[in-house]
């Protein structure tokens, strides 16, 4: 019988490498970030098109805004991280409904826009540091007479499907018992045109956006926000999961950034027409200087 033990041992040897293969595979992949780049010489960024000014595509094609710029100071530091002459940022534009998508399957390696952390999120992608803070409002005529969530009762109200934005709205709308007819719309800029035609009532997202929608407006005095805000919705660079050492590429960048305060100047050159940061994004910079 030793032939039929030597196929035996043999065949259980195989299994066994099979397996330690198997297992092994996740760990190759979860490194292959850093590794790929380095090879390429090439990064992939996503951005919102329609995310001004955090992210924006100009009439030249140039991607720029808050949260580009961020993304291509830590582009800069990955590239000095692994020593490379040079580093190639690939764009591709994504939406609300395929962003975490094209993360998490790979055609983008950061997604640079107004993308909320949240742990249903985290199911499918990882998430940077905190790179901006915000709060869900609704962007409203001053003539309407809705200032307060509870007026939303009974009016049309466009939103993004598939945002937090959505969640949040549905959940405060049920806990005061308000019934409101809620429109989906493809992106914001499609939300202030419904509510400039006079085809909806508001217009719910990120109060930072909603100020910079108002912005473009004809007449910006005519629109006004909701006094309180119905959502806490801290933005995040999206990663794909099970990715630590690019994770920390990507965080040591933002620490490098916070602690040496050149994101004041980000800041002030995206977003300082919209208003001072406030204590809230003030103490999220702080919090996020973690120590070396």
């Amino acid at each position: 019988m030793p032939h039929r033990r030597a196929v035996v041992t043999r065949v259980r040897a195989a299994a066994f490498l099979i397996l330690v293969a198997a297992l092994a595979a996740p760990a190759a992949d979860a490194a292959s970030t850093l590794e790929r780049i380095r090879s390429d010489s090439s990064i992939r960024l996503g951005y919102r098109a329609g995310a001004a000014p955090f992210s924006f595509k100009e009439r030249d094609g140039s991607v720029r805004g808050y949260s580009v710029e961020i993304c291509t100071r830590v582009v800069a530091s990955i590239q000095k991280q692994l020593g490379i002459s040079s580093l190639r940022i690939e764009w591709s534009p994504v939406d609300a409904g395929d962003r975490l998508d094209s993360v998490a399957k790979g055609k983008i390696d950061i997604e640079c826009g107004t993308t909320t952390i949240s742990l249903s999120r985290y199911e499918k992608v990882d998430f940077s540091l905190p790179t901006f803070v915000d709060g869900g409002s609704v962007l409203t005529a001053v003539t309407s007479k809705l200032s307060r969530f509870a007026d939303l009762a009974s009016h049309k109200i466009a939103f993004i499907p598939g945002t937090t934005t959505e969640k949040a709205l549905k959940r405060q709308l049920g806990v005061i018992g308000a019934k409101a007819d809620l429109v989906p719309v493809k992106d914001g800029l499609e939300g202030l045109a419904l509510l400039t035609a006079g085809k909806v009532d508001g217009y719910a997202s990120d109060r930072i956006v909603l100020v910079a929608l108002r912005a473009t407006t004809a007449d910006p005095a005519h629109w006004q926000l909701l006094d309180t805000d119905f959502s806490f919705e801290p933005y995040a660079l999206v990663l794909r999961r099970d990715d630590p050492d690019f994770r920390l590429a990507v965080n040591r960048a933002l620490v490098e950034l916070y602690s040496s305060g050149e994101i004041d100047s980000i800041f002030y050159r995206w977003l300082a027409g919209l208003g001072e940061p406030g204590p809230l994004l003030n103490a999220m910079f702080y919090l996020s200087t973690l120590p070396q």
